[in-house]
């Protein structure tokens, strides 16, 4: 117990300062990006560096796995060149429970991570992407899923009397939506204008995204500005009503799975599934993140195959390339697995747990051939 105390102890003690390398280099390449990309902004140093801490935590919390590796092979080749592997093996400890402690301390990281660390990239993932649409396009999110209605939010130019060209607001509610949200049903369009608030209110049976326009179907239309708004009600069985709306800017305004905090997910996937709309990328990613803590282990037990052994004479070099390299396969492998289950290839589950499990028993394959050597 006090052996595996201890080189777990270690191996925290490594990742923490992989950690801190790491992301002082994403805040250091990031904010020079913040600073080019926002250069007419005129954010200064402080809005960007600002801006890198809010950007940099998914980056961070994306390469976890990768730190892990790298915490592991320095870990074992700390204890093969200070002949302390040699030691604890000649007491007679197998390489498995050797290789227990810093497995297990690896999970209980990831599963850290995806309890406290997971809603904090979700929370400054938003955060980042407000800002950002802020200062691009002075508006917020597009489309939002609530339990019984999707709601949208779009410009709407209006020429003034005098010929300038002022930018309202529309606001849409539907009770359903198409998968890729083009086709509204029981939709409320509510045009505000630029100083004077509500000014048209029009539902419509359906509403279809056409290039540059909501084409509505059997609408009724009332003039919010008028007294008596329902005595001058029209009805019209079609009428077109511009939009800067596209298919693809309402497709990334749902955001990334990632900027939503792994608590809020199922009920979020609910509300998508009533709305309307797919959810596959949300349950993908779910999946996904249940399987970390199994994942950041099985990448110390990668890096226990190619390091934890007596290093003397051997190629050192090319074992820490292998294990590294084996390492950086196993994350191309997951995220190929994500990109299938977003693609409805694979099942949810079998793209979150599947590169894991597979890198997992392979690696204690190999040490249990190694240790029967």
């Amino acid at each position: 117990m006090i052996l595996s105390a201890y080189v777990a102890r270690r191996f925290l003690r490594l990742l923490l300062i992989i950690a801190a390398i790491f992301g002082a280099i994403l805040f250091l390449i990031d904010i020079v990006e913040q600073i080019r990309r926002f250069s007419d902004e005129d954010i200064g140093l402080s809005g960007a560096a600002v801006l890198s801490l809010l950007n940099i935590t998914a980056s961070f919390y994306s390469i976890m796995p990768l730190m892990a590796v790298l915490a592991g092979i320095a870990l074992f080749l700390s204890l093969s060149r200070s002949s302390e592997l040699v030691a604890i093996r000649a007491s007679g400890r197998s390489g498995l429970r050797v290789l227990a402690a810093p497995a297990v301390t690896a999970a209980l990281i990831g599963a850290i991570a995806v309890m406290v660390l997971n809603p904090m990239v979700a929370a400054t993932s938003k955060r980042y992407d407000d800002a950002v649409a802020r200062m691009k396009t002075g508006g917020g999110q597009t489309i939002s899923v609530g339990d019984n209605a999707v709601w949208m939010r779009q410009a709407l130019p209006t020429r003034a009397a005098d010929g300038t060209e002022t930018q309202g607001q529309v606001v849409i509610r539907a009770t359903r939506a198409s998968p890729d949200a083009t086709t509204l049903y029981d939709a409320t369009f509510m045009v505000f204008a630029p100083d004077t608030g509500p000014s048209r209110r029009i539902d419509a049976a359906e509403a279809r995204l056409s290039d540059g326009a909501w084409q509505l179907t059997d609408t009724k239309e009332w003039p919010l500005t008028q007294p008596n708004p329902e005595a001058m009600a029209r009805t019209a069985p079609r009428l077109a009503l511009p939009t800067d709306l596209t298919a693809a800017r309402i497709r990334d305004s749902f955001g990334k799975p990632e900027a939503i905090p792994v608590w809020q997910l199922p009920a979020f996937i609910r509300g998508l599934e009533r709305a309307g709309f797919s959810a596959q990328r949300h349950k993908v990613w779910f999946q996904m993140e249940l399987a970390r803590p199994l994942l950041l282990a099985a990448m110390v037990a990668i890096a226990a195959v190619f390091t934890m052994r007596h290093m003397r004479g051997r190629k050192t070099g090319i074992l820490v390339l292998c294990a590294f390299g084996c390492g950086i396969g196993l994350f191309f492998l997951r995220n190929l697995a994500q990109v299938l289950g977003d693609n409805g290839g694979i099942p949810p589950a079998l793209a979150g747990w599947a590169p894991p499990i597979v890198a997992l028993l392979f690696a204690l394959g190999a040490l249990l051939r190694l240790e029967d050597g």
